[in-house]
């Protein structure tokens, strides 16, 4: 039976460049639109159809507003505490030295209180703009980076009732930083809020039990996935130069680490293999620091200087698109630099589920995997044969990743088989089944 159309709303705060939220928000889209749905858009930034986006500049969660709540949620110094104290005179009487330390500046809470309002007048005009039926929060009632729109989105669902997805990533649990704040009570109101008419999905099995045993709530896994049905293109001509636009002589391996330069990547791992091979190889990285600073890529460019390791840092090189530098070289995209990669390095230590996992399947390619906890769970029972080592790299490792750049005809079958359990278990017919069944528990049979 085809379903009927609806109108749905993806709520965040960007939907934008190639973070993980805004591409499984697109894999998502697809999908439903192959439904028959219509996809909306709510976001600070945003890089989807104009007119079907609402764009509030201040629910990006770098936006400066944001920045400076988010600088006093989670400064875990006195720094704060000082501040707050402070800008609050009328306690000082009160105070006591066995009072919580951990309190914030009453302008905070008039600016968090400010911000949410003005969100929630936004989410009713995008509610009525867009005539929408259902709503999907991408990770805004997840990891607490804009404070305001996550309790404005609470209290939206709560006086209107919509059929509301929350599509959680990366709770705040799971981040250091979130661990010392000032804003508790806003974390258990919003960061997951408990809301009758609100479905939880969650993208691995660690999560779900998380979230039963902190907040009481059910959720669905609905792990990341890529188009598994439809194979990727064979390269083009326009690709034929990307080894020798990364300098990669004939002879050198081609090692890639398809990844942002932050610390949980353990970007350090991938250098150290490449010294210990002691096999000519160039480790290519593909995309920038982000939002989260440069220190570690200084710590990573210093680390490669003192093993005499070449690191190339190429994000000028790879967008989204193709295109030209403003120094006149070419852009790939990162499915035109894949399927040259000898190595995939995946060396992280955290991650939600592993998006570059997916894509190094997706392409065919030996991937090197450090057996981090949701690896270990929810993806290496499933049968996928890699090289993976856990938390350092031992003699063992390298030998392992030796003889399988030695042995391409083996790795290619490896490939193989990764393609066809990847096709069985994170394919967009798996994300459909899911969907349509999370569809029928909010709208009911006929959806």
């Amino acid at each position: 039976m085809t379903p009927s159309s609806h109108n749905i709303g993806f709520i965040s705060t960007r939907f934008a460049g190639t973070d993980g939220v805004s591409l499984e928000t697109q894999k998502w889209a697809t999908v439903l639109e192959r439904l028959g749905h219509k996809c909306f858009y709510f976001a600070g930034e945003c890089d989807r159809s104009a007119d079907r986006s609402h764009v509030v500049p201040e629910a990006f969660y770098r936006h400066p507003d944001i920045d400076e709540l988010n600088r006093m949620a989670y400064s875990g110094s006195w720094t704060v505490t000082k501040e707050a104290r402070k800008a609050h005179p009328e306690i000082a009487s009160l105070q006591k030295d066995f009072f919580s330390i951990y309190i914030r500046p009453p302008q905070m809470t008039r600016r968090v209180n400010e911000l949410k309002e003005h969100f929630k007048e936004q989410l009713y005009e995008f509610a009525r703009r867009f005539e929408l039926e259902i709503l999907i929060v991408e990770n805004a009632l997840t990891i607490p980076l804009n404070l305001p729109l996550g309790l404005a989105i609470t209290e939206f669902v709560a006086e209107t009732g919509y059929p509301t997805i929350a599509h959680h990533h990366d709770f705040h649990w799971e981040r250091q930083r979130f661990q010392v704040n000032c804003v508790g009570d806003y974390l258990a109101a919003a960061f997951p809020p408990n809301l009758p008419s609100i479905r939880h999905v969650v993208i691995n099995s660690i999560q779900a039990q998380q979230i039963a045993s902190r907040h009481g709530l059910t959720s669905r896994v609905i792990p990341n996935v890529m188009d598994f049905d439809s194979p990727p293109p064979e390269p083009d001509e326009y690709t034929r130069s990307v080894r020798s636009d990364f300098d990669i002589r004939s002879g050198e391996y081609f090692f890639l680490q398809p990844t942002r330069v932050i610390q949980r990547k353990g970007i350090e791992h991938a250098i150290e293999l490449m010294r210990r091979l002691d096999m000519p190889a160039k480790l290519i990285i593909s995309h920038a620091s982000g939002d989260e600073g440069t220190d570690y890529e200084n710590r990573v460019r210093e680390y490669a200087h003192l093993l005499d390791v070449t690191v190339r840092f190429e994000a000028d090189q790879v967008q989204d698109q193709r295109g030209t530098t403003p120094g006149g070289k070419k852009i790939y995209t990162l499915g035109d630099v894949y399927p040259y990669a000898d190595l995939v390095t995946y060396p992280s230590s955290i991650e939600g589920f592993g998006n570059a996992f997916l894509e190094a399947v997706y392409y065919r390619r030996l991937i090197l995997v450090n057996n981090y906890s949701i690896y270990e769970v929810d993806i290496k029972p499933k049968g996928f044969h890699t090289l993976w080592f856990d938390g350092f790299i031992s003699t063992s490792t390298i030998t392992a990743v030796r003889h399988a750049l030695k042995t391409p005809d083996m790795t290619m079958e490896w490939a193989e088989m990764n393609y066809r359990l990847a096709k069985r278990y994170f394919s967009y017919t798996v994300l459909e089944r899911r969907l349509e069944s999370i569809l029928a528990d909010c709208l009911g049979y006929q959806v």
